[in-house]
């Protein structure tokens, strides 16, 4: 069953749902080269856009047949998510990334991101980074992630972590110590990868 006018996105995924699967030619048709030149501007490689395209399509056509697609009207930005995301997967996965080992006590977090100039790689990586970090420290106990978020993100000395939540600089010294040992076991219980 071909269609014959041209319709929107929403009701081309409701039409491939229902089991018209041109309605999916359709809409890559109409998206491919938005897709394929966001893919190329950020990866510089033809095989490689090539790979990460037909990726993005068949995580497409996994979710739509999962029933896992909710976003009705914004299939566009919904399938370049998608395809960012994939990006980002593959410029990990080919760089060297740095292994935290449980035994090193002195691991801090905090060194893998990075300062200074970034290419559109490292700045799509650091981004993530950024996120991943942000949703591992929600996990932790309330004392631990005050204590990191004055220190890491407020620039606050122990001593002025101290006097501000009331402890000794030992206990405020303490809790930062705890708060790296649990982010390293949030990290490795969700297999994260950070890098800069």
């Amino acid at each position: 069953m071909k269609l014959e006018n041209p319709t929107t996105d929403a009701l081309l995924v409701s039409q491939y749902l229902k089991g018209n699967e041109s309605s999916l030619e359709v809409l890559i048709t109409r998206h491919k080269q938005r897709i394929y030149s966001f893919i190329y501007s950020k990866v510089l490689d033809r095989d490689t856009t090539e790979d990460i395209f037909q990726d993005t399509f068949i995580k497409v056509i996994r979710t739509l047949k999962r029933g896992k697609y909710n976003e009705e009207g914004k299939f566009l930005p919904w399938v370049m998510r998608i395809a960012h995301n994939l990006v980002i997967d593959h410029f990990r996965r080919n760089k060297r990334m740095p292994k935290f080992s449980s035994s090193n006590s002195d691991f801090d977090i905090f060194d893998v991101i990075s300062n200074g100039q970034e290419s559109t790689e490292n700045e799509m990586i650091s981004d993530q980074v950024r996120h991943d970090i942000k949703r591992i420290i929600e996990e932790l106990p309330d004392d631990q992630k005050e204590v990191l978020i004055m220190r890491m993100y407020k620039d606050m000395s122990f001593k002025e972590i101290a006097e501000c939540t009331d402890v000794s600089i030992n206990t405020a010294l303490g809790r930062m110590r705890y708060a790296l040992i649990n982010l390293r076991k949030v990290i490795d219980k969700h297999n994260i990868i950070l890098t800069n």
